[in-house]
């Protein structure tokens, strides 16, 4: 089986996610990204990868989305060692302003605690929001691009297409 140079492995719940990877495969190429569900597909699979996508919605008071919890403890056998990873989360600013991209920010910490290279931080700049787990670089910058499609969905295509032309860059692709 040929593979494409970009896995993306996301976990969803009301499909927003599932959506949002979709929209960075159709972004950056489809011959380029293989995307997959992690409740469908072992997340070893990104052991297959040099470049990695991660996405995940934060659900309620700052927590991991379902499917991402069943398979915490699998995260560890990938072997994610100079591997370069990026991430993309969903939250809501304005229901949960004090856990935005909290989940987001507990995937990077575990992936670069392994050995994982980041890229796509993405700026802060035009969120309002009290507290996140995913800030970076004194608070001006999230782990990863930061979606919220119950109150800004009219700035999500945007922020793909900028945010796949900046991890296309820093992959090397």
């Amino acid at each position: 089986m040929s593979r494409a140079p970009i896995g993306l492995f996301y976990g969803s719940s009301t499909c927003y996610t599932e959506i949002a990877g979709e929209k960075i495969r159709q972004q950056i190429g489809e011959d380029r990204v293989d995307i997959f569900n992690i409740a469908e597909t072992p997340i070893v699979e990104a052991g297959f990868y040099d470049c990695v996508i991660l996405g995940m919605p934060t659900w309620d008071y700052g927590e991991l989305q379902e499917d991402w919890e069943e398979i915490w403890e699998e995260i560890d056998q990938v072997g994610w060692q100079d591997k370069k990873v990026a991430h993309y989360g969903l939250g809501d600013q304005v229901g949960y302003p004090e856990w935005f991209l909290d989940a987001m920010g507990y995937l990077h910490a575990k992936v670069l605690a392994l050995g994982a290279l980041p890229c796509g931080y993405w700026p802060v700049e035009g969120y309002e929001f009290e507290a996140s787990k995913a800030l970076i670089n004194d608070n001006t910058q999230f782990v990863g691009l930061a979606l919220d499609e119950e109150n800004e969905f009219e700035l999500t295509d945007e922020r793909i297409r900028q945010w796949c032309a900046q991890i296309t860059r820093e992959f090397g692709l």
